[in-house]
């Protein structure tokens, strides 16, 4: 009984993570194009303001910490 307990416990921690991929696919197509849109726009404005928040960092200037040494 103890070995049969463990085997399915073993099947079911195995089983689980190839379920879980499957889960995504479904019978409804027309609303998976439509969001693929919209999320493609919404990436596209992401991508452009971070393209644009990045050139307002101003550059750093190189310090040298041992420039009162020498």
């Amino acid at each position: 009984m103890r070995k049969f307990i463990i085997t399915l416990a073993a099947i079911a921690v195995l089983i689980a993570p190839a379920h879980s991929q499957n889960r995504e696919k479904g019978s409804k197509r027309s609303e998976k194009s439509e969001q693929t849109e919209d999320k493609k726009k919404k990436e596209a404005e992401v991508e452009k303001a971070y393209k644009d928040a990045l050139k307002s960092i101003p550059e750093q200037k190189i310090s040298d910490p041992w420039a009162k040494m020498r």
